[in-house]
């Protein structure tokens, strides 16, 4: 019985049925329409209260999943109850009306005594239902419950396609003032209904001055049997299931199927209803909560009582009404009666049904809805309220008997306002903000106090367009502002300033349009242009049209006439005339000055032949007059037209301009939105016009975003992350960017503080990245008001994840109004790559399309790139290369375009289609072009649909999520999933095995690889062998290796370069995320600590950074997990957390304790040796960095410690990378002997292994670290032939992360041999490999040499400018931040140029940023670079203020040499910065008049410099020398008269310039010592 059940509840007529009542599924009325019946009944009406209050609290939600479904659950949790109980006890449900229910017991006159009593017992359950339960969500329910009986009226009305019913009569205008009457908790009797009721069985209550009564209770004698009087009751109920179907609720849910019926119940629900019960895909899709427009429309009848007669004025407005909806996609969603007249509840903007100018259509509508009504005979008074907002668009009530209602507070502001403003057509402030209706539409209207809304804000008046329409109403719509500059729009306007000389010196007419989307700034453009374009011999006329201008034939002209004749400023139609009079005496007989009256509301009197003339005739005679006028003023003044709104412009006006532009010379620029339609023939002549110019407006760039915000913000930075949200959120659109900032407003979500002073911020993990990104040089012109001192930066409110929140409603009704466009397969397509992410690949989206084919979705996919949904990728590096630019302006040539041939056009649209879906197929990468469509059609899922979603795509991605083919597909971080069990599907054999190979462990058939043909241990470094023959044999190893690689036959070579930051950003952080919505938050942690150890190997610490916060917040959550697992990964986090920010940190204590627990054997404890190596390494770098004994002890230690776990985990490379550390610790630390042997060891290492995959990349990671460690210990030539070798092999590898760092510290090494010519070439490989790889750091390493190459080799190759340009337009890049060094270095270099130029106002801006950059000390060579010139600036002010004799400059010495002394002792400073830091000591003690450490000084760096062969400094230490100790006279323009004749490459290449001269291009350092002590 039951499966019967099941499936006849989901036969169509039986869904369909489910939203109509039993009178209407079982009525049998005439087809005529309106048709009436007569009968009796009992009319029960329930009103919950507490739902609009709480949809008003989940519509302005902050986060994504606001609860649509939440709100449907709580709903429906209470009105099933009621809906429940009532059909038990016999009730038939004729309305839902938002949250209120109207039901009615149909019976015969006669037995109405008895079922009134069923009736109020009813009633009481239903109150009994709300004692007891607990409200959900803060949720206050209360019913109140007025009750009727009597003569009740039904009328049925409606054209062909929808059907309509209607209860009415005095019964139904008594239950609504019965539940008027009643409190929370009350049941009321109505006069009526008491006079019928069996009254010994009710006790009541008398209410004062009213005939309706209260309900205590029943009473019923002892002897009543209340379930037989029931049953016998029911048996005149004609519907009420009994026999074989007694258990069911309703007898409609065994419907047969008749499609008769089916047909005709259809008309009775709405459109988008039936679509849904059609398509099973999208059940539950259309409970949301949604911006609408709500119009509610309220007719008044001149004698109520009537049904014939008010039925016929009935059927007729609503045959208009919903002709006039259909054409704009609105629709009547109720129609109810009661003692207010009939209302009917209309809806813009239902699920598919969203359409754009959403609010213009709405109050368009309400206008030709209102002047109809008002027509018709018996209407006494239309009124019509209008509101838009969010509100519940739902299916509301239980199972069996439901309707599609709408409920929130905008349904209730517009009811209230159609009541408290009758006869008019009122609406609230956001329908009158979003209109795009000229402001002379609207009156505000004084506020009246409404019943149950607190604040509706201002009330406007409707008045259309039956005014007179005024001149002065149409100019710009923005007005500049001095202080507020326009933004990332040079190129538009360049565009202006050139067309407008043309202008000004031909005789021609120009033309220029302006064409972008809403919202993209193109009134801000105009409003620029009008005041570049004042001047003395031209006239400027601006005009802004609306789209009521269309309609308005030969509008724009009119307002353009008016200004060039001076009418706009007239007050009265007299003063217009005279003026008219003036102007046209010379120009037009008077007889037909008449031709004026109407299109400039003036009043000559009419003559007799104009009033002969055809209309086609009066308009030839008006534009043959303005042509004159214009040809006249033209010859006295240019005039320059400016049209706002082009789109708006009407065909009359489009065909005269025309005429226009070829006749005189003016010039026209226009902004207008693409074209919906073909444009008119006029337009498109004037778009070919060779004077025209076509600009298609792009986006506005980041740093233009960043500038914007910041100055509306009015503070000096914003977060990185809110700059990341605002940038990829705006998709570079002003607009899109203001919406989200005032959200993110009224969310107070922003937190404004004074700026910190950066030298007194303390660096701790949580301010690490708190830099702010900060507005671009140019614009600090313009911060308003910011005296000094008191600037402002704006931060977040803690615990606010931004990717979470939730569309501002503009922006999200702009991506429905897309979305609603669509077919059903493209929304559907849309919407599940909303679940898998902002980016995702084609094949996880075949994944998870349910029941789709390859073809379908390639198809769906290239139309929808066609359309802008998506954008499509080759691979990870074009995308990056996307996302850092937006599409900028460009010119479109029309004319060119339409000389191409034209037939075959639909041939050619199908052949783009063809040309994309290729293209598709290619680019496996896609991407949401609009982040805000992505997140709006992600909140149209179901919680259940989008777990299940969300689980599917997991499960997909988990299969390669591990490092890429190329790095062997292991774990980022080593073993890791070894030690944490995450995986959602089981694991099969093959995929053990090749795991098990990723960790190195070989299986038999593999052992017999190839070894490289090396001689045995024994024979390799025998005893006697001379360091010299050491180093031929180790660099001819290398050499044979690059020949090997260069000739193999075998695979030795990737094919491809590592995909580990695609698949970092493709597979990894979407799986981490999908966890998080799974909830599964141990393994979200496992894949974000994967994530920022991928970051940290790719080089990208603030990323990093970032995921580790995410990690933090979900240990935060797993707190009191005390497994081994959970133990692991915790101290993962922190040894991570170390990685990040090497500054004294002291995380990986954390985990070298846990090593101490015993852990289990194999894999697991693996995994924890490799994370203690890593912790070791880092720690003995720490521990130098001080340079007490104790610290030195512990550095030893750790390194030794590292060696010892090394071992232990038998992998090479891990043994390998020990010894090399291990080594290089000792040298730093200065200890002999040791080190040589364990570098010797690592070779040994080496010589043994199998020359396949891994192996050839340690050969390659030895060769990169022995030439890294031979240049921090200062000999060049070993570190030269090391680094040209390890270069070699990495590009061979396909390694450009590890190729450019070796290029970088390649080009130290030959920049102090002074081998230029070399160090040209590998600067040229580094700067194509960080265009080619996008590699920000190796960009600012080439201009970081490209400025040393002018303070110290005496020649440029990049000009000074272009250097100082990159760094202010990258110097708040993330990653440049991060590695402090080379900023630090950039910016000394900087701060030295102006200091040797004597520009101190520019030394101190650049070298106060270096010096914010000095305390975060990080043990690396790039540092020590930046930390030496850093001093070197120092040094040179310190001469300036000696010679100033400043009363500090001894005490500036002495700590100047302090400090260069400490860093000399220091153990992580390489001694190749020694000859600098001695030369500047020797600096710094003549200046201070020490001649003898002076010369002690000099000659350490000399004789330094001799044995490293540090060329550079050696011949510029000379020069210091002679310098210092001759008697030759200083020049003040020394330095400037050098860098004014500073040769370039090109002229030294050419032999134009000889290499002995430029040597001497060095800065001499002056010595200003008034009696020298030598």
């Amino acid at each position: 019985m039951s499966t019967r059940r099941e499936e006849s509840q989901d036969r169509a007529i039986v869904r369909i049925a489910a939203h109509l009542p039993d009178l209407i599924v079982y009525g049998d009325f005439s087809p005529e329409r309106p048709s009436v019946d007569y009968f009796d009944g009992v009319l029960m009406f329930v009103d919950i209260s507490g739902f609009t209050a709480m949809t008003e609290k989940f519509s302005t939600a902050m986060y994504m999943d606001r609860g649509a479904e939440q709100l449907v659950e709580i709903l429906n949790h209470y009105i099933s109850a009621i809906v429940e109980k009532v059909l038990i006890f016999g009730g038939d449900i004729l309305k839902f009306a938002g949250d209120a229910l109207l039901a009615l017991w149909k019976v015969e006159r006669r037995q109405l005594k008895n079922i009134i009593t069923v009736v109020i017992k009813c009633s009481l359950e239903i109150h009994g239902l709300f004692e007891t339960q607990e409200s959900e969500e803060g949720l206050d329910v209360r019913v109140k419950i007025g009750l009727a009986a009597g003569h009740i009226t039904m009328l049925v009305f409606g054209d062909e396609t929808r059907n309509f019913f209607l209860v009415i009569g005095q019964a139904v205008d008594d239950v609504r003032l019965a539940q008027n009457m009643a409190q929370m908790n009350d049941v009321i009797l109505s006069p009526n209904c008491w006079q019928l009721c069996d009254r010994s069985m009710i006790e009541i209550e008398r209410i004062p001055d009213q005939r309706a009564v209260k309900v205590n209770f029943l009473k019923p004698p002892s002897t009543f049997n209340f379930d037989e009087f029931f049953t016998k009751c029911m048996t005149f109920m004609d519907y009420y299931p009994s026999g074989d179907h007694k258990n069911l609720l309703r007898l409609a849910c065994m419907l047969e199927s008749d499609p008769e019926l089916e047909l005709s119940l259809q008309k009775y629900v709405m459109e988008s209803i039936l679509k849904q019960i059609d398509d099973k895909q999208l059940r539950g899709y259309l409970s949301e909560l949604r911006p609408v427009t709500i119009v509610f429309v309220n007719l008044m009848f001149k004698d109520q009582d009537k049904a014939e007669v008010i039925g016929s004025a009935i059927q007729d407005a609503c045959v208009h009404i919903n002709s006039v909806l259909r054409v704009s996609r609105g629709q009547i969603n109720k129609v109810f009666m009661f003692d207010k007249g009939c209302s009917f509840l209309c809806v813009f903007g239902f699920p598919g049904e969203k359409a754009p100018d959403e609010v213009t259509h709405a109050l368009e509508s309400a206008m030709d809805i209102f002047d109809f009504c008002s027509q018709v005979h018996k209407i006494h008074t239309v009124s019509i309220g209008v509101a838009s907002g969010i509100v519940f668009c739902g299916i509301v009530g239980h199972s069996v008997r439901h309707e599609y209602t709408v409920i929130g507070q905008k349904v209730n502001i517009a009811a209230r306002m159609m009541m408290y403003y009758p006869g008019t057509v009122t609406c609230d402030s956001v329908t009158y903000n979003g209109s795009n209706l000229p402001a002379y539409f609207f009156k505000e209207l004084p506020k009246k106090v409404m019943k149950g809304v607190a604040d509706p804000g201002p009330v406007y008046q409707c008045l259309g367009l039956n005014e007179k329409v005024m001149f002065g109403m149409a100019y710009l719509i923005c007005n500049r502002n001095e202080g507020y500059p326009l933004l990332g729009r040079d190129k538009e306007i360049k565009y202006f300033m050139c067309r407008m000389k043309e202008f000004l010196v031909s005789n021609c007419s120009r033309v220029l349009m302006y064409e972008g989307l809403s919202g993209y700034g193109k009134s801000q453009i105009l409003m620029e242009i009008e005041y570049l374009a004042q001047g003395e011999n031209h006239r400027t006329i601006a005009i802004a049209l609306t789209k009521i201008s269309f309609h308005q034939n030969f509008y724009t002209i009119q307002i353009f006439m008016a200004s060039v004749l001076g009418l706009d400023t007239c007050k009265h139609y007299k003063e217009r005339q005279t003026n008219l009079q003036n102007k046209v005496k010379t120009l037009l007989d008077e007889k037909f000055h008449c031709l004026l009256n109407d299109i400039f509301h003036v009043r000559f009197p009419i003559s007799r032949e104009v009033s002969k003339m055809t209309t086609f005739r009066k308009q030839k005679q008006l534009e043959a007059l303005f042509m004159k006028i214009l040809e006249q003023t033209v010859k006295e003044e240019r005039i320059i037209f400016i049209i706002d709104e082009g789109q708006f412009i009407d065909a009359a006006s489009w065909s005269f301009m025309e005429k226009l532009i070829r006749t005189i010379p003016i010039f026209i620029i226009m902004s207008l939105s693409p074209f919906v339609d073909i444009p008119c023939a006029a337009a498109s002549a004037i778009m070919k016009n060779r004077n025209t110019t076509y600009i298609t407006l792009g986006a506005v760039q980041p740093k233009d975003i960043r500038n914007k915000v910041c100055l509306d913000l009015d503070v000096r930075g914003i977060p990185k992350e809110l700059d990341t949200y605002l940038v990829e959120g705006s998709c570079g659109i002003p607009f899109y960017c203001e919406e989200l900032l005032k959200n993110l407003d009224h969310h107070r979500v922003l937190i404004f503080q004074p700026m910190e002073v950066e030298e007194k911020t303390n660096m701790t993990w949580n301010n690490l990245f708190k830099n702010f990104s900060r507005p671009t040089e140019e614009l600090n012109i313009f911060t308003l008001g910011n005296e000094e001192g008191n600037e402002e930066v704006c931060n977040l409110a803690s615990g606010v994840i931004l990717k979470n929140l939730s569309p501002p409603a503009s922006l999200k009704e702009i991506s429905l109004v897309q979305l609603d466009s669509m077919s059903l397969s493209h929304q559907m397509l849309v919407r599940c790559a909303a679940i898998i992410g902002l980016t995702f690949t084609t094949e996880l989206l075949f994944e998870v399309l349910p029941c789709w084919n390859m073809k379908m979705m390639i198809k769906a996919l290239a139309t929808l790139v066609e359309s802008n949904i998506f954008d499509c990728f080759r691979n990870g590096k074009e995308l990056r290369m996307a996302l850092r630019q937006n599409a900028a302006s460009f010119e479109v040539n029309y004319r060119s375009l339409s000389l191409q041939p034209s037939e075959g056009l639909a041939h050619g649209e199908e052949e783009e289609l063809r040309e994309l879906e290729s293209e598709v197929i290619e680019c496996h990468i896609i991407r949401f072009c609009r982040p805000m469509m992505q997140k709006t059609a992600y909140e149209l899922w179901l919680k259940d649909q989008k777990k299940a979603m969300h689980l599917k795509c997991a499960r997909f991605l988990e299969e390669n999520a591990h490092r890429c083919d190329h790095c062997r597909s292991g774990d980022f971080i080593p073993c890791h999933h070894f030690t944490v069990d995450i995986r959602l599907n089981t694991l099969d054999l093959d995929t053990i095995k090749k795991m098990a190979k990723s960790r190195g462990f070989t299986t038999e058939e593999e052992i017999t690889f190839s070894k490289i043909e090396t001689p045995k241990k024994s024979e390799l470094f025998a005893e006697n062998l001379s360091p010299e023959e050491i180093k031929e044999k180790i660099l001819s190893f290398f050499d044979i290796i690059i020949t090997k690689l260069r000739t193999s036959e075998e695979d030795i070579i990737p094919l491809e370069s590592c995909q580990c930051e695609e698949i970092l950003e493709m597979i990894i952080m979407p799986l981490a995320h999908h966890f998080v919505a799974l909830g599964e938050n141990n393994k979200a942690l496992y894949y974000f600590l994967e994530i920022a150890s991928a970051y940290l190997i790719l080089g990208d610490n603030y990323m990093a950074y970032i995921y580790l916060n995410e990690g933090e917040r979900l240990l935060r959550t797993l707190k009191k997990d005390k497994s081994w697992s959970h133990t692991f990964e915790s101290a993962t986090f922190h040894s991570l957390k170390g990685e990040t920010h090497v500054e004294k940190n002291r995380h990986f204590y954390y985990l070298s304790q846990q090593a101490q627990e015993s852990a289990p054997p194999g894999k697991r404890r693996l995994a924890q040796l490799y994370r203690q190596t890593a912790c070791f390494s880092l720690l003995w770098q720490i521990y130098s960095l001080n340079y007490f004994f104790h610290y030195k002890y512990y550095g030893h230690l750790a390194a030794m410690m590292e060696v010892n776990t090394a071992l232990e985990t038998q992998d090479d490379f891990q043994i390998i990378k020990a010894y090399l550390n291990y080594s290089l610790h000792h040298q730093l630390a200065g200890y002999q002997g040791v080190w040589y042997k364990y570098e010797i060891m690592a070779m040994e290492q080496i010589f043994n292994l199998p020359l396949k995959g891994e192996g050839i990349e340690i050969v390659s990671y030895v060769a990169d670290k022995l030439g890294y460690t031979k240049l921090l210990m200062g000999h060049l030539d070993l570190a030269i032939d090391l680094g040209s070798r390890a270069q070699k092999m990495w590009a061979l590898l396909r390694n450009p992360n590890r190729q450019y760092m070796v290029l970088c510290w390649l080009s130290k090494c030959l920049f102090l041999k002074n081998r230029n010519k070399q160090l040209i070439q590998v600067l040229g490989w580094l700067w194509d490999l960080s265009i080619s790889e996008g590699h920000i750091f190796s960009k600012a390493f080439f201009y970081f040499v490209c400025l040393d190459l002018m303070l110290y080799s005496g020649f440029l190759y990049k000009t000074f400018e272009e250097c100082l340009e990159f760094i202010y337009q990258n110097e708040d890049n993330r990653i440049l931040k991060f590695q402090s060094g080379i900023l630090l270095g950039l910016y000394s270099s900087i701060a030295i140029w102006y200091a040797r130029l004597q520009e101190w106002d520019n030394f101190h801006i650049f070298s106060s940023r270096a010096k914010n950059l000095v305390p975060r000390r990080t043990p690396t060579a790039l540092y020590y670079e930046g930390i030496s010139r850093y001093m070197e600036g120092q040094v040179i002010y310190l001469q300036k203020q000696i010679e100033g004799q400043s009363e500090n400059a001894q005490d500036s010495g002495v700590e100047l040499l302090k400090n260069l002394e400490s860093l000399v002792t220091q153990n992580t400073t390489g001694p190749v910065f020694y000859p600098r830091l001695y030369h500047l000591m020797a600096y710094v003690c003549i200046l201070m008049g020490d001649g003898q450490n002076c010369d002690l000084f000099l000659n350490t760096a000399l004789r330094l410099s001799e044995t490293q062969g540090n060329v550079l400094e050696k011949c510029w230490l000379n020069m210091s020398k002679e310098w210092w100790y001759s008697d030759s006279e200083f020049m003040d323009d020394q330095w400037l008269q050098t860098v004014s004749n500073l040769p370039s490459w090109e002229k030294i290449v050419s032999g134009k310039v000889n290499m002995q001269d430029i040597q001497k291009n060095k800065f001499l350092m002056r010595v200003n010592i008034l009696d020298n002590p030598f």
